[in-house]
């Protein structure tokens, strides 16, 4: 995993709608991660939650698609560390979205039980709270990358 960027966006510039949780129900996890839907908070939600925020830290990973999803929970680790990082900072409210579905466990508990071994650690998926991350970054699906989102204040 390397990190492409880190960069501040303006929250106005989030569009949440939903046309990617819709796009959830066709993914193979739906239903089966705390992460996603119908788990996650709703859309509508997720759009009034957003706007108490002025901005947000977009982060760009590359990753080596041999070992994904190895690669993915360092990023999704890394999301959580910076999530740290930015709350002892004074920011009481951040919080890190993952790009799509939680994988920290190796062997998901939640998909087998309905319980999460992490309940603490896991965080929404950009897509399953709305999020068009298409408005935000052009994607170039050639690309080996995975977006993180963490709004911040």
């Amino acid at each position: 995993m390397k990190i492409i960027y880190e960069k501040e966006i303006d929250t106005g510039s989030i569009v949440v709608s939903p046309r990617p949780v819709w796009k959830c129900r066709t993914c193979p996890v739906y239903g089966k991660s705390p992460s996603c839907p119908p788990h996650a908070p709703s859309w509508k939600e997720s759009k009034e939650w957003i706007k108490h925020f002025k901005k947000a830290l977009l982060l760009k990973f590359q990753l080596d698609y041999e070992d994904f999803e190895e690669e993915k929970r360092k990023v999704l680790l890394y999301l959580l560390q910076k999530e740290e990082e930015l709350f002892r900072k004074g920011n009481p409210y951040v919080l890190a979205l993952f790009p799509g579905n939680c994988n920290l466990c190796e062997v998901c508990e939640f998909e087998k039980s309905g319980h999460c071994r992490m309940p603490t650690k896991v965080r929404p998926s950009i897509d399953a709270i709305g999020i068009e991350l298409s408005k935000i970054v052009d994607l170039n699906f050639g690309e080996s990358v995975l977006y993180g989102l963490i709004l911040v204040e």
